[in-house]
């Protein structure tokens, strides 16, 4: 019998070939390895808080397209309180172009939940019980809560679909386990593994939308949760 993790390396070098040969891929492997959770700002937890919500049940290449734009209609993240000050502006902004109230509600909650207890007490909590805390931000939930964890800079990986099906079909017990066996053998960070794998099997899995994208904010397509 193979290996799993002689296989799991050959999925991985495959991998981490085609994704570094893509420059905006690239570019988001080398943000990915700068992120610290023991230096994330105000700013970063409002903007990746934004992103999980609005990715989840929608394919990242489409929240992408609109992300700049949602990001001015939320004062760009500046802080939760002008967030909150400005709240009814922002969510009329916001639903003009992503027609799903209920994570531009949650976006809104986020910041309303850094306001009542403060940013510095909001930072400790994330580093002493990262999934735990994140969990209790509106519209994040037990899987949500690593991808949010990951992009504030925590070494884990997130146990999406894709890479729950990649770890069992390759014999882990988890994509966790599987990050971080070849994490451990590569040398690369689990947070870098678990990108790459995540990347690949969304460019081999992509089922390709209808060309218009007038309804995109009104249904919810199964894709990044």
């Amino acid at each position: 019998m193979c290996d799993p993790l002689v296989t799991a390396l050959q999925v991985f070098g495959a991998a981490k070939q085609q994704i570094n040969s893509n420059s905006v891929f690239a570019a988001e492997i080398r943000w990915q390895g700068n992120c610290n959770l023991r230096n994330f700002s105000e700013t970063d937890f409002l903007r990746e808080a934004a992103w999980v919500i609005l990715c989840s049940g929608f394919r990242a290449a489409v929240i992408r397209k609109h992300f700049d734009f949602i990001s001015l209609c939320f004062c760009d993240w500046e802080s939760a309180a002008s967030i909150c000050t400005h709240a009814d502006q922002c969510r009329e902004t916001a639903l003009s172009c992503f027609r799903n109230r209920r994570k531009i509600e949650a976006i809104i909650g986020t910041a309303s939940y850094v306001v009542d207890i403060g940013f510095e007490q909001t930072r400790r909590c994330v580093l002493k019980d990262p999934i735990g805390t994140l969990q209790n931000l509106p519209s994040i939930g037990p899987v949500t809560a690593y991808h949010l964890a990951k992009n504030l800079g925590m070494r884990t990986a997130k146990p999406d679909r894709h890479l729950v099906h990649l770890a069992l079909s390759l014999g882990f017990g988890s994509p966790h386990d599987l990050c971080s066996a070849i994490a451990e053998s590569t040398g690369d960070p689990v947070q870098i593994v678990d990108l790459i794998l995540w990347r690949y099997l969304e460019q081999r899995l992509w089922i390709k939308p209808p060309e218009t994208d007038d309804s995109w904010g009104c249904s919810e397509r199964t894709a990044d949760a």
